[in-house]
């Protein structure tokens, strides 16, 4: 695409229809733009178009955007498109050479497009395939500044900063470290000499009578800007030049962290809270000094401490300047966990810390309250599940934490009296003084500490029984379930989180309270009832038996499951993601009668119906599918005539989910039919035969998350219906073969064959059995992976215990000519040893005695030698001593959500079989074997034995004999 007026028309145009109100301009403009876009030199001439300034300003801004998203998904080979074109490389060197002065010369919202745009390009280019830019940038940047231009000035700082923002957020590396020399080398000067010189501008634009609140606004953020960089450049160690020149950057800190800027301050709260965005990226970077250079940075701390506390009693009081109050309350905690912890040790010293710090930040606001009304989910976010660390309330109990680790005792002799402060000033007036109660439960739980390797908690504020009884039981009693929801929250979040201390039976008393809360109007209550049940049921007291057992929750097991399910039916609560993990956690416990479970169905059924429609909450349906594979489970185990209940319930969902195609939900889907078809009696009913045609479609299995379920549930085919499969066998094993021709799906084909293997008999599956080995021979060839052997070898065990070995060796040597004795040589004898889990090894282990002992002689002395000496490995040694860990194809994810991953339905799964019942211990099955076969030929065995084996696997054999009473003769 040549830059000409032509292409400025057509370009200028497109844009101005990009912005039309109407959806069909706006359309067409969008796909001739997208057409454009793989043309050459299209990136240039946007970038051309975006430079002409006789074009109006609207069309130039949208060009801009467009050349920012173009170079997202055109600059590199996209992992997402994959198809896309990259930009060819003398374009690139064209677009590299522009767009830093126009960036500069541009207005400011056009400023900010080509700016991310410059960052995308240093993303894959800076520094090695860029060298011109730095210096260019650091050119810009010192003419910028001296001609007093901010606004440009901070253009180029914003992109700098993003460029520098790869030495926070990568792992350290040789390479990484070579690109921040370079950036240290050529910018580390250049950045000190435009802070300080900013700096001389704010002195003189604060001066009395010359305030100029546009101008200073731009200087403080430059400032800002200049931090930001400052905190990239330090972050992995601290630079030569930085420590030479701590002085002049520690002086020019401690100026911004105690000025006053009035014109700024009191214009408003954008200028407030730009000040204060420059002083909490001082508060990070010298929080990262502290952390990093201790000794060094030692002589400029108390006035640091001196100059951050100041600042955070005044952003205390106001809810606005949340960020400086947890930057600096961060720093403060750094300097409490330091040796210099001697600050935070006066009696005067940590009274104040509780009393203007901790508690103003802990007691609840006007925000967390609206947060609690109308967004739950993120206030149960931070709440409850501690994602809370950048919030006032938590920092301010870290900051608490951190100095206990040096002052145990003062600090919880401090706290207790303001506990107890707190709580009598409640009693005085509970109406008006509610958020002080919640202030002391809130302190008591966020101070608790855990105990090592459990879910136990301790605290020494208080005593738990004695809170818990006073405080606690009282607001779990209230027959008000809507009254003070955010006390309710709180004595919901203490039951929960001291769980393990709290009697049984006192928790017993109080659990049909907790079912009540399940009915609150608010959101949080009853999500917090949910989870505190929940997490009770999973107690476990010494020796890891469970607390509470199905007799304890009978009693109320009708309105708990009731009152579940009336509270998915709540505003905002449909799809509760705590609800319905308690739904699952209960039936997993529960005594699941026919009275309890006709209602769950029905439950369960309603909330499948309505999710269908719209799949919205990857977490919340994995626990509802759970729900039902797990309800299906214990329900049918006490009653089988519930089978047919279940199919009228769920039959006609799961059909709907494969007919609208809700994709999100196949594997679920296929999980809960294999579930089903595993549960029914031969012969299968007519429409399961239905479903099973369906399950041949090819395209099912082109999506690699489908691929567990659907084999899942052909196995169950294979077992319930063999009979009835026999005319479809073909179909079935071309899904084998396209399985295991792949490195990511060959395990699920091993799968299908085996189940194959296992159901059918021989004289079904040798019309087909030379295509098997053919399929399995070329993958051996030309992608072998070790995890494909292992399955390899036990599929050829499987199908010589199931067949014989005669029938073994005669299928495999039709196909090539002694291709059992190569592979035995090269594959099974080397990998045998490698064979993991019981099953597996049982399997593996009788079949090699039996190749030994059936097919090898003793006078083939090498191979049966080397073959015995894998076996004794097998059955002598630990796995973590045999199986080392082998780096894989990727295989599939074990993650919650809708991106192309399989998630398991652990209630859904099936018991394994064993195929070898008749066998009880493998270890005597080989020394009986060896016994009976050498006493045919006395002294042949014991010769091959100490040729071929390793004297450990001599001495191990020797030990399996006297074990058995058994000899080798």
């Amino acid at each position: 695409m040549e830059w000409n007026p032509e292409t400025q028309q057509f370009l200028s145009q497109c844009f101005v229809n990009t912005l039309s109100p109407y959806p069909e301009p706006r359309r067409r403009a969008e796909a001739a733009l997208a057409e454009a876009a793989d043309r050459p030199n299209y990136g240039l001439a946007v970038l051309h178009l975006v430079a002409e300034s006789s074009v109006d300003e609207q069309i130039r801004q949208s060009a801009a955007v467009n050349f920012k998203n173009h170079l997202k998904l055109h600059w590199a080979p996209h992992p997402n498109s994959p198809d896309a074109i990259v930009v060819p490389d003398q374009e690139k060197e064209q677009i590299k050479a522009l767009i830093v002065t126009l960036m500069v010369n541009s207005s400011s919202k056009i400023q900010a497009q080509l700016s991310e745009a410059l960052t995308i390009i240093g993303k894959h280019d800076f520094p090695k395939s860029w060298q011109t830019l730095l210096p260019e940038l650091v050119g810009t940047l010192d003419r910028l500044s001296q001609a007093n231009d901010y606004v440009s000035v901070n253009g180029v700082l914003v992109s700098i900063n993003s460029l520098f923002k790869k030495f926070r957020y990568q792992f350290k590396t040789n390479e990484l470290l070579l690109d921040l020399k370079y950036c240290l080398d050529n910018f580390a000067k250049p950045l000190l000499e435009v802070f300080k010189r900013t700096g001389v501008f704010i002195d003189q634009a604060v001066r009395p009578g010359v305030g100029n609140a546009g101008v200073l606004k731009g200087y403080i953020e430059s400032q800002r800007l200049c931090c930001r960089i400052f905190y990239s450049l330090n972050f992995m160690e601290l630079p030569e030049f930085f420590e030479d020149h701590m002085d002049e950057w520690m002086i020019e800190f401690m100026k911004y962290l105690t000025a006053k800027y009035p014109a700024l301050e009191d214009s408003g709260n954008d200028g407030l809270a730009l000040v204060d965005d420059l002083s909490a990226a001082i508060c990070e970077n010298i929080s990262l000094y502290m952390e990093k250079e201790e000794d060094l940075f030692k002589n400029y701390l108390s006035g640091f401490v001196e100059a951050v506390w100041a600042l955070l009693v005044a952003a205390s009081s106001s809810s606005a300047r949340e960020r400086l109050t947890v930057t600096a309350i961060k720093f403060l905690t750094t300097v409490s966990t330091s040796v210099l912890h001697t600050l935070f040790g006066r009696d005067d010293i940590l009274q104040q810390i509780v009393q203007s710090i901790v508690i103003p930040n802990v007691m609840l606001r006007d925000e967390d309250e609206e947060l609690f009304e109308m967004n739950y989910v993120e206030f149960i976010r931070r709440d409850m599940e501690g994602s809370d660390l950048d919030t006032r309330r938590r920092i301010a109990c870290e900051l608490l934490k951190g100095i206990a680790l040096n002052y145990k005792e003062k600090v919880t002799e401090k706290v207790s009296a303001q506990v107890q402060s707190l709580l009598a000033s409640f009693a005085e007036n509970p109406a008006a003084n509610w958020k002080h109660k919640d202030c002391a439960i809130y302190l008591v739980v966020s101070l608790a500490t855990k105990k090592a390797g459990g879910s136990s908690v301790s605290t020494d504020l208080v005593d738990v029984e004695s809170f818990f009884g006073s405080v606690i039981v009282p607001e779990m009693r209230s027959q008000d379930v809507d009254g003070f929801p955010l006390l309710k929250a709180g004595a919901l979040k203490f039951f929960t989180m001291f769980r393990n201390q709290i009697s049984k039976p006192d928790a017993l008393a109080l659990l049909p309270d907790v079912v009540r809360f399940l009915a609150s109007e608010s959101n949080v209550v009853h999500s917090y009832a949910a989870s505190c049940i929940e997490k009770l049921l999973l107690v476990k007291d010494e020796g890891g038996r469970a607390r509470y057992s199905a007799a304890d929750v009978s009693p109320f097991l009708l309105a708990l499951m009731t009152n579940l399910f009336s509270a998915l039916q709540k505003p905002e609560s449909e799809e509760n993601q705590y609800v319905m993990k308690c739904i699952m956690r209960v039936l997993g416990v529960a005594n699941v009668s026919h009275e309890v479970a006709l209602p769950c169905i029905n439950g369960l059924a309603t909330v499948l119906n309505r999710v269908c429609e719209n799949p919205k909450n990857p977490v919340f349906n994995h626990y509802l599918f759970e729900s039902v594979a797990l309800l299906i489970r214990r329900a049918c185990e006490q009653d089988p005539s519930l089978i047919s209940a279940f199919e009228k319930g769920l039959l006609p969902i799961l059909d709907m989910i494969l007919t609208r195609n809700v994709s999100e939900f196949f594997p679920y889907a296929f999980q809960l039919l294999a579930q089903l078809v595993d549960l029914n009696r031969s012969p299968l009913p007519g429409n399961y035969m239905d479903i099973f045609t369906i399950l041949l479609q090819q395209d099912l299995w082109k999506k690699s998350a489908n691929v567990p379920a659907l084999v899942r549930l052909l196995q169950a085919f294979l077992r319930k219906a063999p009979h009835e499969l026999n005319q479809q066998l073909s179909s079935v094993l071309g899904i084998f073969n396209t399985l295991v021709s792949s490195p990511s799906t060959d395990e699920q084909g091993f799968y299908v064959l085996n189940t194959v293997i296992e159901n059918l008999g021989y004289n079904v599956i040798s019309p087909y059995i030379s295509h098997i080995w053919v399929a399995l021979f070329k993958r051996l060839q030309s992608n072998r992976t070790v995890k494909f052997i292992k399955s390899l070898i036990v599929f050829m065990s499987l199908f010589l215990v199931k067949h014989g070995s005669q029938k073994l060796a005669g299928s495999m040597n039709e196909v090539q000519p002694d291709i059992l004795r190569t592979i035995l040589e090269h594959f099974w004898i080397p990998n045998l040893k490698l064979i993991a889990g019981a099953m597996e090894l049982k399997l593996t282990s009788v079949a090699s005695t039996r190749l030994i002992c059936e097919s090898l002689s003793p006078s083939d002395s090498n191979l049966w030698g080397k073959m015995l000496d894998s076996i004794v490995t097998l059955l002598s040694r630990p796995e973590e001593d045999r199986v080392e860990d082998e780096p894989e194809v990727p295989d599939f994810s074990e993650s919650v959500g809708y991106n192309a991953t399989f998630v398991n339905l652990y209630n859904a799964g099936r018991k394994e079989e064993d195929p070898l019942q008749e066998i009880n211990d493998p270890k005597q099955f080989l020394v009986a074997s060896l016994a009976k076969l050498s006493a045919l030929s006395p002294g042949t065995c014991p010769r091959v034995i100490s040729e071929n084996l390793e004297p450990s696997n001599q001495a191990a054999l020797f030990q399996l004999c006297c074990s058995y009473n058994l000899s080798i003769v």
